[in-house]
């Protein structure tokens, strides 16, 4: 309904339902003046939980539209794929197709830019891009961005050395690939000998 207030899109649906006050006050086990007296005089302020869920119910609307909270999103099924992307010499665990699932707040998936179909969870083993991603972390991973911008992010790669995550870095025909970890060196390759997998957008860590 286009108007948010409740006792408004109530005084709606009993108009346009044919409906009488008297009567839907008495299904609520009330008296016959009730639910006038909540739409024209705002007494009570709220409808209990219970008469909301009555009448929306009753109407056939949403319990939000009644002064409800508005019912949460589902969740999103990310796949979490059965590889691990090296943060190391490079490679990459068998069975790439198999698949189990994680629920993600759909508000978070907004929040950090990432379309649900466009998501995939993996882990990481290695420590060469420590301490910005430990060995066992999971990120997720943003399959619909594959363009490296001029200043550079976290991507997920698979060149010669197989799956990888690293810090890329666009350098005219090459790109620069790096570690966080100083340790490991940073590598000047030409573009087309890697392909991008997508962006890390996500990490999860559990306590050690």
């Amino acid at each position: 309904m286009p108007d948010d207030d409740p006792r408004r899109v109530l005084e709606t649906l009993i108009r346009e339902r044919g409906e009488s006050y008297a009567g839907l006050s008495r299904l609520l086990g009330r008296n016959a003046a009730y639910l006038q007296q909540f739409v024209k005089r705002g007494s009570p302020r709220r409808l209990p939980e219970r008469e909301r869920g009555d009448l929306a119910r009753y109407f056939g609307v949403p319990e939000s539209c009644l002064g409800g909270s508005p019912a949460p999103e589902p969740l999103q099924r990310v796949p979490v794929l059965d590889v691990a992307a090296t943060a190391g010499a490079g490679g990459l665990l068998a069975q790439e197709d198999r698949r189990r699932y994680r629920r993600f707040d759909a508000d978070l998936l907004r929040s950090i830019g990432v379309r649900d179909d466009a998501a995939s969870i993996i882990r990481v083993i290695g420590d060469s891009m420590a301490p910005t991603l430990c060995d066992g972390d999971e990120i997720l991973v943003d399959t619909a961005q594959r363009t490296v911008p001029d200043s550079g992010g976290l991507f997920v790669i698979r060149d010669g050395d197989g799956l990888r995550v690293k810090r890329l870095r666009p350098d005219g025909e090459r790109m620069v690939v790096a570690s966080d970890n100083p340790d490991f060196a940073t590598q000047g390759v030409p573009r087309e000998s890697l392909a991008v997998i997508g962006r890390v957008a996500w990490l999860g860590r559990v306590p050690g």
